[in-house]
């Protein structure tokens, strides 16, 4: 659909970021003369890097009045204005890239958007028919071009124009979601059931997905299935907050507002719902500009902004994140949801107060939000409030009637507040819980496993239950340690150095894993390598409490009294 920016390699940058590359330059802003065109395309790629998008769009565009009909320029132009919501820029360059290259996919999308927006539907058509090549750019245009005939009365041709539509087998769920939004529309809600249905068989976890087919199952009276279809996915009493209104409107013998009321909305629909399945994995550029573009259309679109936050908080842009967060009104029902979101993000820029602060309000707005409960537990787990953990996540689980599919996270977390609070028994019965509810997770039967090795309990249940996480997870340096850290209680240091120096390899950087090692190494007589870890423990700066322990192993060695004891188990 786009050129991705980072590819954008003109021949005279090129030069540069490659000398710039191999002299470390690229990393710093600092270093870069911005007022030069390879310096703002350089620290254009830079701040793209760093998926700060108004910094690469700024960056870019000063790159461009340079060379201002670069046409690659141009495309991450429009692309990086749109995600930051600047759509007058955004369409400035659009119309600029189009005379450079008449088949530009994101271009023509933005264009055809300008004209819904400004109700010009031939020139939108124009705009759409002309996107192409890629399998996304096509169902882009084909849904929008839909659209654009249903605001011209054609609802015939504009299911025709859906239908028609050819590519990869994905396509199929978008197609059948986006004519059964049409036909609703179109007040066909009968017809709309079955591709509604089709849509909802394909994917049952989408939220958005399954309110729309609610809304059009009531719609075409069809009540009673409508609320089964909504409490399957959310229960009885839903905390999601679409599908609490929506349960509450179906069962006060209201009728739902369709998904779609006119052209601007439908087209706002298939923009959301496609930023919303493409994921950030290659950036956040592309889906927050097809969610910004929702925005656009329908600016009352407080999913758009969710969704657009999510993005950029998986970005690691958790600031700009909570802008969008924040702009959820107070008395919203999605409110709720974009706390929990500033929670988490508030966190993650290490504000763990305020973090706390705001999932407690959510708590107390709903003392049933179990959901908000674990997440206000995590944040204090975390932060090593164990206690304050503990009282969050057994507030939680006081909320469920049963142990529903994945509970088993809140026992285990707890587990974990218990063991650090050295309240063992409480800690192991909520690990043992864990593993009841799902007895092959791997990284509770490695936690059990591990603790009961370092305390001597249970070898022998302990060494099986490690070995069964390590073939669940062969990868995972932590759960290698565990079974390397076992076989060294059990005196079989042999086996030990194996398995340890396995897991360095796979988590080099993590303290007790190298000092772990260096134990081992130096049971099997190979001090010197043995010193050598432990030095490099030291440096990987250990918890305070372990610091002083491995200082006097550099020192002076493993003495007896410094080993663990020594416990066997038949092999």
């Amino acid at each position: 659909m786009t050129v991705k920016v980072r590819s954008l390699l003109l021949a005279t940058a090129l030069a540069l970021a490659a000398t710039t590359a191999a002299s470390g330059e690229t990393g710093s802003l600092e270093d870069i003369e911005l007022n030069t065109f390879a310096g703002s395309y350089l620290a254009g790629r830079a701040a793209d890097a760093d998926h700060d998008l108004a910094g690469a769009a700024r960056f870019y565009a000063a790159a461009l009045e340079a060379d201002s009909g670069n046409p690659l320029l141009l495309e991450s132009a429009v692309m990086l204005y749109l995600a930051t919501g600047d759509f007058d820029e955004a369409m400035r360059y659009a119309g600029q890239l189009v005379s450079q290259i008449p088949g530009s996919a994101f271009a023509r999308i933005a264009l055809g958007i300008e004209a819904m927006k400004t109700g010009e539907p031939e020139l939108a058509r124009e705009h759409f028919s002309r996107v192409g090549p890629t399998a996304l750019a096509k169902l882009t245009g084909g849904l929008l071009e839909a659209w654009v005939a249903f605001d011209e009365g054609d609802i015939d041709g504009a299911v025709a124009t859906v239908d028609e539509l050819s590519g990869p087998s994905w396509y199929a769920i978008f197609k059948a979601y986006h004519t059964a939004v049409l036909l609703d529309a179109a007040g066909r809600s009968e017809e709309a059931v079955d591709h509604a249905r089709a849509a909802a068989e394909a994917d049952a976890s989408a939220i958005g997905l399954l309110d729309g087919y609610a809304r059009i199952l009531a719609r075409a009276g069809k009540r009673q299935e409508a609320i089964d279809t909504v409490t399957a996915f959310a229960g009885e009493e839903p905390l999601h907050p679409m599908a609490r209104d929506l349960l509450a409107t179906l069962r006060g013998g209201l009728t739902p507002e369709p998904v779609a009321v006119d052209a601007a909305s439908g087209a706002a629909a298939v923009l959301y719902g496609l930023g919303s399945a493409i994921g950030g994995d290659d950036g956040p550029e592309l889906p927050a500009a097809y969610l910004q573009l929702a925005r656009y259309l329908d600016p009352g679109s407080h999913v758009s902004a969710m969704a657009i936050g999510d993005v950029l908080q998986d970005a690691e842009r958790c600031t700009e994140a909570i802008e969008f967060y924040e702009s959820v009104p107070l008395e919203h029902p999605l409110r709720r949801n974009a706390n929990i979101q500033i929670g988490n993000c508030l966190y993650n820029l290490e504000r763990s107060e305020e973090s706390a602060a705001v999932l407690q309000s959510v708590v107390d707005a709903n003392p049933a939000d179990f959901e908000a409960a674990m997440q206000l537990g995590t944040v204090y787990r975390l932060d090593q409030r164990y206690e304050e953990a503990i009282d969050a996540y057994t507030r939680g689980l006081s909320q469920l009637a049963d142990d529903t599919n994945g509970i088993w996270r809140i026992y285990y977390y707890r587990g974990i507040a218990y063991e650090r609070s050295k309240l063992w028994p409480f800690a192991e019965a909520d690990f043992k819980k864990a593993l009841e509810l799902n007895p092959d997770q791997p990284n509770v039967l490695n936690y059990l496993g591990y603790s009961w090795v370092d305390m001597g309990m249970n070898l022998e249940e302990a060494l099986g239950m490690i070995r069964t996480a390590v073939d669940l997870r062969p990868n995972d340096g932590f759960i290698v340690d565990s079974l390397g850290w076992a076989f060294y209680k059990l005196g079989r240091y042999d086996e030990a150095v194996r398995e340890l120096e396995r897991a360095v390899q796979l988590q080099p950087e993590d303290p007790i894993l190298n000092d772990h090692l260096g134990d081992a190494l130096w049971q099997v007589g190979r001090k010197r390598e043995a010193v050598f870890q432990w030095s490099h423990a030291r440096d990987l700066d250990p918890e305070e409490t372990d610091l002083p322990r491995i200082l006097a192993k550099i020192e002076h060695g493993l003495s007896a009294g410094d080993s663990a004891e020594v416990a066997t188990v038949p092999e």
